[in-house]
């Protein structure tokens, strides 16, 4: 039910709006003074309030000051005594949604108010839930040490100030993923978020793309085009496969991000930009730079903030969770209605070393999901390089009927990687992607 709090030292005032607004199917709560309907605001944080002009024991603009401060989806409307128009300009100035004059003439007056006032809250609050699912699916999933450091690490990141950040990971590790959830995690996550992918676009058409043309710069050009620069302005620009873009435009970007000014092609006119610039690559652009394939100067204002997901062979933690979850998309996508995976099936995904990473987990759940007959993908199902991989990658289980456990496939993996690294736990902690008191704990479970 909507409520709305009333907030006026005249009795009949409150009880006239109780009334009106009761038989609108609309809970209503009062108070007399200032400071007892803050405290119930902090009690029912109301929808709506109706707060007058002159409390007896406070100003009716510091009041709607302080909920507006500790309840920003409250919509306010001021009650003012006849005559003090320019209070009430005042406080329109200072949050409130709307006006009413006493006494109530027209109760209509009233009624459609708390009616307009209603419906921008609820929209407000449904711009919110829809900014927050769209945040949500740019969260890193999984539950290894060095997933977990990782999102810490974004969110720090988005918080910050940086204006540039380099992105360096292996094919299918997700990096735009990464890049967009430093772009809605941050206060930029109203404005766009732009992307180009620097090796599906030539050297002449990337200037043009990137920075926009004036009307008649080139044959085509028919009229003024903004370039995604200038359209992400107080939001995020994702360079993808930045160590791909060609020399010359390596040049033109670098004159662009030493002071966000830019002109358009053709154009005479600086445009300045406060744009968050997000470049990723899964190229190690230091050796680029010393093969003379990348501008050094060029690499050094792209890595003011550099961060590096380390690929899903290095968190063996997360590879579940992440089946699990796209399976549950790909039933939710495709209308499909595969229940779980088997306890074999999930034993042999742990054991594969996923070259392609998250990616290639989310396009083999997806095949294994349309091509499915039953409820339960089984060992069967999976492609040929899944056939006896658990037993074949971690080489500590000897060849038996029995299908293996995942227990035993866990073991068998953290053994060999024990024998990898010399039984240095620290070590083999970090090639898990777990945390030292977690392998000790995992050590003494298996024997």
């Amino acid at each position: 039910m909507d409520s709305v709090l009333i907030i006026d030292d005249e009795r009949h005032i409150r009880t006239l709006v109780t009334k009106v607004l009761a038989e609108a199917n609309i809970e209503v709560h009062s108070a007399g003074t200032g400071r007892e309907g803050l405290e119930m605001a902090d009690q029912i944080g109301p929808d709506v309030a109706l707060v007058d002009l002159r409390l007896p024991d406070t100003d009716g603009i510091a009041v709607l000051r302080d909920l507006k401060a500790r309840h920003p989806e409250t919509a306010v409307i001021m009650i003012t005594g006849y005559g003090h128009i320019e209070s009430a300009v005042a406080a329109i100035k200072t949050g409130a949604m709307d006006y009413l004059e006493k006494p109530f003439q027209h109760l209509d007056k009233l009624r459609i108010s708390v009616s307009r006032a209603l419906e921008e809250v609820k929209a407000r609050r449904e711009i919110t839930r829809l900014h927050r699912r769209e945040e949500s699916k740019y969260q890193l999933l999984g539950e290894s040490e060095a997933t977990r450091r990782l999102r810490e690490i974004i969110r720090q990141i988005a918080q910050s100030e940086a204006h540039t950040i380099l992105i360096h990971g292996d094919s299918g590790t997700g990096k735009e993923l990464v890049a967009k959830g430093l772009h809605y995690e941050s206060d930029r996550r109203s404005s766009p978020f732009m992307e180009i992918n620097c090796a599906a676009i030539t050297e002449t058409l990337f200037e043009s793309e990137l920075f926009g043309h004036e009307r008649g710069a080139f044959t085509d050009a028919k009229a003024t085009k903004k370039g995604l620069m200038e359209i992400a302005d107080h939001g995020t620009l994702f360079l993808d496969e930045v160590g791909e873009m060609a020399p010359g435009s390596q040049a033109k970007l670098l004159r662009c991000l030493q002071e966000r000014v830019f002109k358009r092609v053709g154009g005479t006119r600086d445009i300045k930009v406060d744009v968050r610039v997000i470049a990723a690559t899964n190229r190690s652009l230091e050796t680029m730079v010393k093969e003379g394939k990348f501008r050094e100067d060029l690499f050094y204002r792209l890595n003011v903030i550099p961060l590096t997901i380390p690929p899903l062979r290095e968190r063996r933690e997360d590879i579940l969770p992440l089946a699990r979850y796209f399976l549950a998309e790909a039933n939710a996508t495709l209308k499909k209605a595969v229940k779980r995976m088997s306890r074999e099936t999930e034993a042999l995904l742990l054991g594969h070393d996923w070259p392609g990473n998250v990616r290639e987990v989310k396009n083999l759940i997806e095949r294994l999901v349309i091509l499915s007959v039953g409820d339960t993908i089984e060992p069967s199902d999976l492609p040929p390089q899944f056939a006896g991989g658990a037993e074949s990658r971690v080489g500590e289980t000897p060849a038996r009927k029995e299908p293996l456990t995942l227990a035993e496939v866990e073991r068998a993996y953290i053994l060999k990687v024990m024998d990898q690294v010399k039984g240095n736990k620290s070590e083999a902690a970090k090639v898990l992607g777990i945390t030292r008191q977690t392998l000790r704990k995992k050590i003494t479970e298996a024997g």
